[in-house]
């Protein structure tokens, strides 16, 4: 695996770019990937999405579907994708710290 520099430190990266070291993320590694996925700069509402999606993994250790991320978030899905053009789960997971999903996210 490849490592990176995000936030200021560095950070052990997959093939994809998603991080492999979930205990180095923190706002500055998320603003650091959101450049990556074309999200940046964030505002409210990626924030919003982004700790929806951390909070859901911290409970149940996988990324919430899509359908539940729009439900509790209130932002449609069409919007997510404009705030994370590489989509919830390439995107926002991705910036977010999550593991790269394996479902349907």
């Amino acid at each position: 695996m490849a490592k990176t520099r995000l936030g200021g430190q560095e950070i052990e990266v997959d093939e994809d770019g998603f991080i492999q070291e979930p205990e180095k993320w923190n706002k500055e590694v998320a603003e650091d990937l959101a450049k990556t996925e074309r999200a940046s700069p964030l505002g409210e509402e990626h924030w919003k999405v982004i700790n929806f999606l951390r909070d859901y993994y911290e409970d149940h250790k996988v990324a919430p579907p899509v359908r539940l991320l729009v439900k509790e978030t209130g932002i449609d899905l069409r919007k997510v994708y404009r705030l994370f053009p590489g989509g919830p789960a390439n995107g926002a997971c991705k910036v977010a710290g999550l593991p790269k999903p394996t479902g349907c996210v």
